[in-house]
Formats: C-alpha cells, structure tokens, sequence
C-alpha cells in the first residue's frame, strides 16, 4: 500500500513552484450566458445548484441541488448566438426558458451521474435521504432505487461500465452491480477506521480498475474495485476534509479541501506533484471538474468566483465572477459546482458554473492566438 510521507510532499511541491516560473497563461474566458433564478432573494438559497453533469455525448447539461429537480438544458441552446469576438455581449435566461425539462425527486439532490451504456437515457442520483435513484429520461420516471446506507446522506454517486459506487455519511462506500435489477452490494468500503463520511468517489475512467475515494478524515483513497480488502494508495496531505477526487489523466488525481488548495497526485506511489491555491475554501463544497484533454481544473470559491487553474502550474491562470456579484452584498453566495465539457477540441472549451443563488453561469474558454 502506498502512502505519502509529508517530507516527500513537500519536496514534490517545491519542484512544482519551480516551475512556476515558466507560467504561460494560454487562455481566454468569456462569460457567454448567465441563467437566473426567477425565486425571490429570500428564497434564492431554496434553488442552489450544487451539482452539474454533462452527458457522455457532451449535448446535454443535467443540474441538481437543494430545489428537488434534475433539470436538464441543451448546451448548443445556451450558447446560441455566442460571439467570440464580441467582448461585450452577456445572454441573460432564466431556468423557466432555458430549461428543457425537469424531474422532480423526493429529497435534496447532493449528486447525479449519467448512467454509461443507456445511450445518455438513464441518470442516477444520491440525496439527502440516503437514496440512490435512477431515472429514465424519456419516461422521465425512476426505474431504479437503492437504500442501503442507513438514511444517512448520500454525498456521491459514479459508475464504472458495469458496477454503481456510492459514498455516504455512514462512512461507506458502497458497490453493486449495475446490470442486475436487484440491488445487493459487490462490496462494502469503509476507508476510514473512524467511519468518517465519504464525501466523493470516482471510477478511474482511464481503465485502471481503481476507485477513488475523497473522505472527512483530511485523506484521499484508492482501491482495485476487484479486490477491496485494504486501499491500493493512501493520500495524506490536506489538513481538512477531503470533499472532490478526480481523475485527470493516467497516474494524475486531482483532490480538493476545505484547507483551501487543490493537490495533484501521482496514482502510482501517492507521492503529491502539485498544491493549486488562489480560491478560497473553508467550509463548503464549491466544486471541482478537470478538463481531461486540455489539461485544466475548475473549481468554486467562497467568494463567488470561478477559478481556472492549469495542470503545469500551481497558481490559477483566470479567475472570474459575475458582474454585481462580488463585495459585501454578497459574502452568503458562492460557487458551489462546476462542470467542464470533455470535448476534444484543441482551442475552445466551456465551463459551466453553479450558484448558491441559483444561478448557472456558461464560460467560453479560447486559446490566444
């Protein structure tokens, strides 16, 4: 089992500033599109979208959170009429137009993932209640449901080709099989010894057969979903709760913390290549998304910003906030999910942004020429 020593942290992190120097910020962004909330500043925290998944065509955006809908909007619509050169030019929607339709479910949504192999018709959800919950969008019913985490809230919920994962409150993660109606578990992780919560997992998608685990107890975990008696790596280093784990690349996974700094790792040895800071972060989930292709991380702040930041270099490369929003007046907003599109294009990308307010916010990314 590989597990990461601070000193070897802090020398890989040294190396990494070093590096620092050679920053080149090969990057533009835009805000395109803002769509608000229609609820009334009281009730704007009642529609916080805490959660964004892009379907595996890249077509379509699926939001959740704290309103009890799975919406879902067609990107190409958010971006219609977007003008690259036109500096100026801000869309301004709200969800009741934009949206294409939506799902009501009976609790809090904390995660959604878009069920592989169902040609982008099924989308699962863990919430509040402790429930997984699939849903078939053409229906627009549920068809599939799992409760086995005690009511204890589901923070996160992902899928390999063929087995389910779920991370909870409980201090558990828990696999099944996607491909048999019934809902018995492959396997019972519990990372921590304490039960901490398992605040997010994610399957390698790079065909590595590991799990990631991000937990309360300040670590990051991986497992060989084949065998789940003892953790593959153990990555110490945050000095809170580990609330994201991403895979980036092979051998690269990216952490996030409330200790206000992204890390990546190497998947192989554990061993820490880079710490990311700039955002701010010290008690709420803010998001995090990696951009395979182009090499970038987005993530949300306390202080209702979006921050982009590059795999090469530790310091962010744009930051940006919608135009009104930033200052005292708005200390109780912030970001709280992001979303890239994992598009194979060479010099455009889209981020896409949600807020504590209810807000979604569309970035266009271009390379300078």
């Amino acid at each position: 089992m590989n597990i990461t020593h601070p000193q070897q942290q802090e020398q890989e992190v040294e190396e990494g500033e070093k590096e620092d120097e050679k920053a080149n910020n090969e990057w533009e962004f835009k805000l395109s599109t803002v769509i608000s909330s229609q609820s009334s500043s009281s009730r704007a925290a009642s529609d916080t979208v805490g959660v964004l998944e892009f379907d595996p065509s890249d077509r379509l955006l699926a939001t959740g959170g704290i309103a009890r809908k799975i919406r879902i909007y067609n990107i190409s619509s958010l971006l219609l009429g977007y003008d690259a050169q036109d500096t100026t030019s801000l869309r301004q929607l709200d969800h009741l137009t934009a949206c294409e339709y939506y799902i009501c479910t009976p609790a809090k949504l904390s995660s959604i993932r878009w069920k592989p192999n169902t040609s982008g018709s099924v989308i699962g959800s863990g919430d509040y209640d402790g429930v997984v919950t699939e849903y078939n969008l053409e229906k627009r019913v549920p068809v599939f449901e799992r409760d086995e985490h005690g009511g204890r809230r589901i923070w996160s919920v992902d899928y390999s080709h063929w087995v389910g994962a779920s991370g909870s409150d409980d201090g558990t993660t828990q696999l099944w099989d996607t491909r048999c109606s019934g809902d018995e578990c492959v396997a019972v992780v519990q990372p921590s010894v304490g039960r901490s919560s398992v605040c997010c997992v994610e399957f390698d998608p790079f065909g590595s057969g590991l799990i990631a685990m991000g937990c309360a107890d300040r670590n990051a975990y991986t497992y060989d979903i084949r065998k789940t008696d003892n953790p593959v790596s153990v990555f110490v280093g945050h000095e809170k709760t580990v609330s994201y784990v991403r895979f980036l690349g092979e051998h690269m996974m990216v952490t996030a913390g409330t200790d206000g700094c992204l890390k990546l790792w190497n998947t192989v040895n554990a061993h820490s290549m880079r710490t990311f800071k700039g955002h701010v972060n010290n008690r709420s989930f803010v998001g995090l998304s990696v951009w395979r292709h182009g090499g970038l991380i987005g993530c949300g702040s306390e202080s209702n910003e979006v921050f982009v930041y590059d795999k090469r270099w530790s310091e962010p490369i744009w930051l940006g906030g919608l135009e009104g929003t930033l200052g005292p007046e708005s200390e109780d907003k912030f970001v709280c999910g992001v979303c890239w599109r994992q598009v194979m294009e060479v010099d455009e990308c889209t981020l896409v942004a949600g807020g504590s307010d209810g807000a979604l916010q569309v970035y266009v990314g271009k390379k300078k020429a």
